[in-house]
């Protein structure tokens, strides 16, 4: 048991680093309110863990911290400018209402991140999908001016990305900071792979998923622009790396893990066709975890059904 609380710990470590790193990432377009926004989901998420396990008569351990990754998972999928309100309240639901009334980190059944994001998307759709431009520098307690929709609602609606491949790359377009920060996300998802981190099988299954797609139905007129462009817009990388291969979630085996994976990437594009709404992803990964439920009671009883046999 305690070997399984280390490497709970040292998986937690992993993914900060990388969250940090783009964090810092984000600094450098947007200043300081970048930081101020995701100190502000740490430290309620941190909150609302210790208030939730105490109201359980639960302790707090080192393993309980996983609550800080889901914040900052939670502050980079969001616009810089959002009102500070808006994801303290959104990094309650994510703790209290998301993980801890199913029984803590011990039971997840869905992603916090992903379900506190489409929490904020039904009650407060224009400030979760409205951005400042790349560089522009809002204060604190600064109203944001000038807002703009996200390079991938462009490119939903138009077909269309108006970034060279430099800019998207460097992250240098418009969008939620951890989305669009694709060359940590790609460092991110080798490292956390290597590190058997994230479940690779889930990770693999939602890149070839959306890759296949995109290049069996294009959404532009080049079949490798459509791949290459949908595969750094909705969210879909920084999805495959933090949400839908999150091992607490995903099934544990590769094999199933990349059909749970792909099956999402499957869904998310035809609704994307159909409905051209932006980070789609996102809505689909929480709906489709009763099919990672699924595998998960499959490989149980697969490993029992060898027990017995033995």
């Amino acid at each position: 048991m305690q070997k399984i609380k280390k490497s709970e710990r040292f998986v937690w470590i992993d993914i900060m680093l990388t969250l940090l790193a783009i964090e810092v990432m984000q600094y450098f377009y947007y200043g300081i309110r970048v930081v101020v926004l995701s100190g502000v989901c740490a430290f309620v998420s941190f909150v609302a863990e210790i208030v939730s396990l105490n109201l359980v008569n639960r302790d707090f351990t080192a393993d309980d911290l996983t609550c800080i990754s889901d914040a900052l998972i939670i502050s980079l999928m969001l616009p810089a400018v959002i009102d500070f309100r808006i994801v303290a309240i959104a990094c309650v639901f994510a703790v209290i209402v998301v993980k801890n009334i199913f029984g803590g980190r011990d039971n997840m059944i869905f992603s916090p991140s992903a379900a506190a994001y489409i929490f904020m998307l039904v009650s407060w759709k224009n400030q979760v999908l409205m951005f400042t431009e790349p560089h522009v520098r809002t204060g604190i307690s600064e109203k944001a001016e000038n807002l703009v929709s996200s390079a991938s609602h462009v490119f939903n609606t138009s077909g269309r990305m108006n970034y060279s491949d430099f800019e998207i790359l460097m992250g240098n377009m418009r969008g939620a900071g951890g989305a669009v920060s694709i060359l940590l996300l790609i460092v991110s998802a080798v490292i956390l792979i290597l590190r058997r981190d994230i479940s690779f099988g889930a990770f693999l299954g939602t890149i070839f998923g959306t890759a296949f797609l995109a290049y069996c139905i294009p959404v532009c007129r080049s079949k490798y622009d459509s791949v290459k462009y949908m595969l750094v817009s909705n969210m879909i990388l920084f999805a495959a790396v933090y949400i839908i291969s999150d091992k607490r979630i995903a099934p544990r085996k590769n094999y199933y893990a990349f059909f749970y994976g792909f099956f999402i990437a499957m869904f998310s594009y035809i609704l994307l066709l159909k409905t051209e709404k932006e980070n789609i992803i996102i809505i689909v990964s929480v709906f489709f975890t009763p099919v990672s439920l699924a595998f998960r009671n499959f490989e149980k009883n697969i490993e029992f059904s060898e027990t017995e046999g033995v």
